[in-house]
């Protein structure tokens, strides 16, 4: 394979349709996914637990995703689960249509409230859980962010920890996080049409907004009037925390500083909405004559071996693919001699930004319908840099495809649209079961200053 470099303008795809609301009774059904893996494993009572940070696991069941407090699902065999919230969240249990549906129970629990706010409560969380099914002998799953290797460790707060374990027994209350999260079958890492459908909206705002970032950068003008100019934010809840860095001192994740856009400097930016994370890197330049001489081969040796990669990673990505395949590729193909691809090249994407990876080393996970999967492959030198080519992709088998076209037609038609663009333009011909989600999918401009000069194969 070969690349070239052509002068190509980005596909500009706009979304103007309400995002899709799931159901009460997906929610219903999702629910009931869990209460066979709890009867099949003789759990009485599971814990679902959501903060700001870590709330996609609760938001999974419910639509709810804490706002300032934690919060904890409660979910037994059988009957509505009661989700236990703090004083402000109370406001905002309509956002559930299973609570509007009356298949949730709440019940107000002070102390998940804010500091300094009344702690008033009329039973404790023993109590709470005793009503609910816990007794001394009882299975009781605990469910968080992370499975952490051992089913006795758990993330949750110990305090709730330590309560269900005086009420149920220590031996009883283990990690089951791995029931929504593992890689090959967790409930959340397969996604319905709906879900798509609205990860297909968010992207395509998140590489709207990286598009506009890449055609609006200039020198002179600052990382927060660049963000301010091209985000166009619209309340879209986050993924993940959206960043813009630059300047010789730049540092990785860093929130936009003030840093002015400087010649010759190096930038990235990352734009994150639920079921996104659109992420770009380069070099604030038109050619490699503005880069540092050490770094002037910057095409060769680095940025074009990284497209062919990406490409390559593109067209192996399909149902019934394994994350080790994948891996192994990106290993050949990116050597960490030269690349230092240190994190998964690939992982999930949902709601939350990464619950979990196929991709790593030996991994015998199968990729399935359904699946949405970050092509989060970061490559770092101490000459060159990175480059990145971070977008969002679905896998979806005959039937799902034809469930997205008919209920959701404007995100099909501009999936479909995505799809030529990456054969026509670009060279890279995607199976049949990849919906690619985001605008920018395949796209790699080099030069953060001549952003219509892009990779293609050659």
């Amino acid at each position: 394979m070969s690349y070239r470099l052509i002068e190509q303008d980005w596909l500009c795809l706009s979304t103007s349709e309400p995002a899709p609301r799931l159901a009460a009774e997906l929610y219903e059904q999702r629910l009931a996914g869990l209460r066979d893996r709890m009867r099949a494993e003789d759990f009485r009572l599971a814990l679902v637990y959501g903060d700001r940070e870590h709330f996609a696991n609760l938001h999974y069941f419910t639509n709810f995703d804490p706002r300032f407090e934690e919060a904890l699902l409660l979910v037994g065999r059988s009957g509505p689960p009661l989700l236990l919230v703090g004083n402000e969240c109370q406001a905002y249990l309509p956002i559930s249509p299973l609570w509007k549906a009356s298949g949730l129970r709440a019940e107000l629990y002070r102390p998940f409230s804010l500091e300094d706010q009344t702690r008033t409560i009329t039973r404790t969380l023993e109590q709470i859980l005793a009503g609910e099914g816990a007794e001394p002998g009882a299975r009781l799953a605990l469910i968080g962010a992370k499975t952490h290797g051992e089913e006795s460790r758990s993330d949750l707060p110990s305090y709730i920890v330590d309560a269900a374990r005086a009420t149920a027994g220590y031996q009883q209350c283990l990690n089951r996080s791995g029931w929504l999260i593992d890689a090959q079958d967790g409930l959340r890492v397969q996604l319905s049409a709906a879900d798509i459908a609205l990860f297909e909206i968010n992207n395509t705002k998140a590489s709207e907004a990286m598009r506009r970032m890449h055609y609006q950068l200039r020198p002179g003008i600052t990382d927060h009037e660049l963000m301010a100019e091209s985000i166009a934010y619209d309340g879209t809840p986050l993924s993940c925390h959206m960043t813009c860095k630059t300047g010789p001192n730049r540092v990785s994740l860093a929130s936009a500083s003030g840093n002015r856009i400087e010649r010759g400097h190096t930038w990235s930016a990352n734009v994150a909405y639920w079921g996104a994370n659109i992420c770009r890197a380069n070099w604030i330049a038109e050619s490699e004559a503005e880069l540092p001489v050490a770094a002037r081969d910057y095409i060769g040796a680095f940025a074009g071996p990284y497209f062919l990669a990406m490409a390559a990673w593109l067209e192996t990505l399909a149902i019934g693919a394994s994350g080790g395949e994948m891996y192994e590729l990106t290993k050949r193909m990116l050597p960490d001699s030269q690349f230092h691809i240190e994190l998964n090249p690939g992982h999930h994407i949902g709601y939350d930004e990464w619950p979990s990876a196929p991709v790593w080393e030996g991994s015998k996970v199968e990729l399935r319908s359904g699946m949405v999967l970050q092509s989060d492959v970061i490559p770092s030198h101490p000459v060159y840099f990175s480059t990145r080519m971070e977008d969002g992709y679905a896998l979806a088998d005959e039937a799902l495809r034809g469930q997205i076209e008919r209920e959701h037609p404007e995100s099909w038609r501009r999936m479909e649209l995505r799809r030529e663009f990456l054969r026509a333009r670009l060279g890279i011909t995607l199976q049949p079961s990849v919906l690619p989600l985001s605008n920018c999918g395949g796209l790699i401009a080099p030069w953060g200053l001549s952003p219509a000069t892009v990779f293609a194969r050659g």
